[in-house]
């Protein structure tokens, strides 16, 4: 769905959002479902994301994970693990977006016609 199209909230789609940071290193986002009303929805799990930031050459690049957890304390404990994958997956997927645009080959549109002369600016003689 389009947000900027169907701009309605999903009633039974709804969350609290708390955020727990250490002022360090990162933030948790947990995400308690509520009813519409507000009241915790406790046929559905809650959610834990945490967050970091990394210098790149580029400026601050944000980062956010889910973390496999049932209890805020169990997020606390597997905040470190998530992050370091979360990093090297994203790592990774720069390195592969940098070789992807070093490697782009401009090919000409089928029945392309070079610009008579050759076009460039050495002539033979």
């Amino acid at each position: 769905m389009n947000a900027t199209a169907d701009p309605r909230f999903e009633a039974e789609n709804l969350y609290r959002e708390d955020v727990y940071t250490d002022r360090r290193v990162g933030t948790i986002r947990v995400l308690t479902p509520v009813t519409p009303d507000g009241a915790t929805d406790a046929a559905r799990v809650t959610l834990y994301v945490g967050q970091i930031s990394v210098m790149t050459p580029m400026g601050t690049l944000p980062i956010s994970y889910e973390i496999e957890a049932r209890t805020l304390a169990e997020a606390v404990a597997r905040f470190a693990d998530g992050a370091k994958k979360a990093m090297e997956e994203t790592m990774r997927e720069l390195q592969q977006m940098r070789r992807e645009a070093a490697s782009s080959i401009v090919i000409p549109e089928p029945g392309a016609v070079p610009p008579a002369g050759g076009g460039g600016r050495i002539r033979m003689p």
